[in-house]
């Protein structure tokens, strides 16, 4: 993309996107590195999934300087924010989620059958990520998942890990407000 190349926004919901795509172009000529593409996404309050991200990177990448221009990014994320693709899963759709999984009705899961569904359905989770949760899931007790627990507890460490996030938004909200 040129610097002269125009981005014609139409709309408050694309100058939100604009916004926030400014905020990573640490060139300023309306391009973010591809890694990038998730932070922008959470900043404007999206949770989305690794698949996603790559779909949008490799939709819209310049292969030959591992960037995205704000005229490619901009109508492809617009369309899937209007889609709702990047919605978390809310409380009560996770504990529906694993009631599903616990057909015993025992209000707890082992550790190693979430594993193994986490490694082989859907979209698989690396060892990391599996350690990563399972750290703050398991009960150091009894070894077991008590789900209801742990689903009040990634919904207070959701709120805490999007207030950096949320203070991005304030500032794409308050410069879209100077512009006006």
């Amino acid at each position: 993309m040129s610097l002269s190349e125009e981005v014609h926004i139409t709309n408050d919901f694309e100058k939100k996107i604009a916004d926030a795509f400014d905020i990573f172009d640490h060139a300023g000529n309306k391009t973010i590195d591809c890694r990038e593409v998730g932070t922008v996404l959470r900043a404007l309050g999206g949770c989305p999934t690794e698949a996603d991200i790559q779909e949008i990177i490799v939709t819209c990448e310049n292969p030959e300087f591992g960037n995205i221009a704000l005229s490619r990014f901009l109508p492809i994320v617009s369309g899937m924010i209007s889609e709702n693709r990047f919605q978390p899963a809310s409380a009560e759709e996770l504990l529906k989620a694993f009631r599903t999984l616990d057909k015993d009705n025992k209000s707890y899961l082992d550790k190693e059958y979430l594993t193994k569904l986490m490694i082989e359905e859907g979209e698989p989770f690396t060892p990391e990520e599996i350690d990563e949760m399972m750290s703050t899931a398991v009960d150091q007790d009894t070894g077991r998942i008590p789900y209801e627990y742990y689903i009040n507890h990634i919904m207070v460490i959701q709120f805490i890990n999007l207030l950096p996030y949320l203070f991005i938004y304030y500032i794409v909200v308050q410069k879209s407000e100077e512009r006006l």
